[in-house]
């Protein structure tokens, strides 16, 4: 017997941001009326928009390609598949495609394109190992031309929120792939999106325009050209002379312009700010791993916690557009209503607990050693982002007082997650997955070594945390789940691995005639098929 789990329509899209201003050349511009087009500032080029790799920015891939079903506030709802049943033992998924949909290139989308998109994923399944679905699909079988099911080795209850993701599990014109694949590259970026990627130059622009046959009916904001621009003042003067007139924190995080800077803007009249609740915690990361490392000790990255003024950071950097976070989840995230021992802010607790684990000031010193090993560490920040380094600038002169030595990095987003992946990092800044996918694939990531494994691999509990984590993502007993995560995240939060700061939102700076401008549950994506010019 099946249980029938969704039936209807809908369907709202999922693109996503960017940020940060011109390239040194002008973009041409088509035959538009400026009142349906945005241009939009973005920090990093958008790269390649292989949706079933992961160099590409996930907001531009969010308006081109789309998935089976939608992560909304209401629960997962239809996009592609209009509706699906669950077989009652949870390992087979049945889902009833949308009829009438066709891909940007014109070519059908039924259920043989979406065996071979997501045969092409499992094909390539080693670059998906942070997703767990990827290891639990067992077929993708075409039923009829519009019904195609999925079955599973074992029942994994995030099936649903994982397929819902920006990628990998989005779909390719079957025209597009390469040898019938796509892990060594597509020959075009063709999806079922409400916009159609026409134009690219790389780390200049790229140029999107509305895609007029799109199946939930063509965007009114006709044309959106995102421009290459670094962060911070070089943005904020093309928002003032108008070379740019949209930028939203983009999908690692990073802030193009910071508050102040946007205050400024919606005093001319010309631009207003919307902010989404808040869908994230801003965090440290420790490597625990990293055996020759202060940061490898319990004690040091407890300090550390001690050590982060979150009410300073609120208030002073952030404006109060960003409240503090004492834990890796806020409480509104499934699973996350644990309760936890509060760390607050405390110079002496800080010092008690690094005296307590051998770390002395000897001599007058200003850092403390141990074994004549001093108490030195690296931290990473985003060079895009406009708040990262003044943050880590306040929390090194914290530390300082407490008798750490704090070296501040500023590197591109790229290499920060390859150090992240690596493990060849003390600290970085980072930030958790997001309303649509916490605690799952936040807390899935710590077993990924593209991900958080280093952070959590060294310690003490590492063999029960990752156990417990294998656990509870085939659980089918809800009050067992619940009781699991509670375990994962007290191993977490006690150990210190993850250090919040705060909680974070999405900030959109738009033009005030912009109407429409809302936000996912995804952090990643903003839906800009509802914008529309008053």
């Amino acid at each position: 017997m099946t249980k029938r789990m969704g039936v209807f329509l809908s369907a709202i899209l999922v693109f996503s941001s960017l940020l940060a201003g011109c390239g040194g050349e002008s973009v041409k511009r088509g035959e538009v009326n400026e009142a349906e087009e945005l241009n939009i500032a973005i920090p990093r080029d958008i790269n390649d928009m292989n949706p079933h790799l992961y160099a590409g920015s996930m907001p531009a891939q969010g308006m081109v390609y789309e998935s089976l079903v939608e992560n909304t506030a209401d629960g997962i709802k239809p996009l592609l598949a209009e509706s699906w049943e669950i077989s009652d033992d949870g390992k087979t998924y049945t889902f009833h495609l949308r009829k009438n949909v066709t891909f940007h290139d014109g070519a059908a989308f039924n259920a043989e394109a979406v065996k071979k998109n997501i045969d092409a994923v499992q094909s390539n399944a080693s670059k998906h190992s942070w997703i767990k679905l990827s290891t639990k699909i067992a077929s993708c079988d075409v039923i009829d031309e519009h019904t195609v099911q999925l079955v599973l080795s074992e029942p994994y209850y995030p099936t649903l929120v994982e397929l819902s993701m920006t990628r990998p599990y989005v779909f390719v014109s079957p025209n597009n792939f390469m040898d019938g694949q796509t892990k060594d590259g597509i020959s075009g970026y063709n999806g079922t999106g409400p916009y159609i990627l026409t134009e690219h130059k790389t780390e200049q622009y790229a140029i999107f325009e509305a895609n007029e046959t799109y199946w939930g009916g063509a965007p009114k904001v006709k044309k959106i050209v995102a421009k290459v621009l670094p962060a911070g003042e070089t943005t904020f003067l093309a928002l003032q002379k108008g070379e740019v007139n949209f930028v939203f924190t983009d999908d690692w995080g990073t802030d193009s312009i910071d508050t102040e800077a946007m205050n400024q803007l919606v005093d001319t009249g010309n631009y207003q700010v919307v902010r989404s609740e808040p869908v994230n915690t801003k965090m440290i990361v420790a490597n625990s791993s990293k055996a020759n490392s202060p940061v490898s000790e319990r004690a040091v990255r407890e300090a550390i916690w001690h050590s982060i003024d979150r009410e300073t950071i609120s208030k002073q950097i952030f404006h109060g557009t960003e409240t503090p976070a004492h834990t890796l989840f806020s409480s509104n995230i499934p699973y996350a209503n644990v309760a936890l021992k509060q760390r607050d802010y405390d110079l002496d607790m800080a010092k008690k607990r690094l005296e307590d684990a051998g770390w002395v000031q000897e001599n007058g010193s200003e850092v403390r050693t141990k074994a004549g090993n001093p108490l030195a560490m690296k931290l990473y920040y985003d060079v895009q982002s406009s708040s990262q380094k003044t943050q880590a600038e306040l929390i090194q002169n914290t530390l300082k007082k407490i008798g750490v030595q704090l070296e501040l990095i500023g590197e591109e987003t790229s290499s920060i997650a390859n150090r992240r992946s690596t493990g060849d990092y003390d600290l970085l800044f980072n930030q958790t997955w997001g309303l649509a996918y916490d605690p799952q694939s936040t807390i899935a990531a710590f077993t990924s070594e593209s991900s958080y494994y280093h952070t959590t691999k060294g310690i003490s509990q590492a063999d029960e945390l990752h156990k417990k984590i294998e656990e509870v993502m085939v659980s089918t007993n809800e009050e067992r789940r619940k009781a699991i995560y509670a375990d994962i995240l007290t191993i977490v939060h006690d150990e210190a691995v993850f250090i919040p700061i705060t909680n974070g939102n999405i900030t959109v700076v738009a033009p005030t005639g912009l109407q429409g401008i809302s936000f996912k549950q995804t952090q990643y994506e903003l839906p800009f098929e509802h914008l529309y010019f008053q």
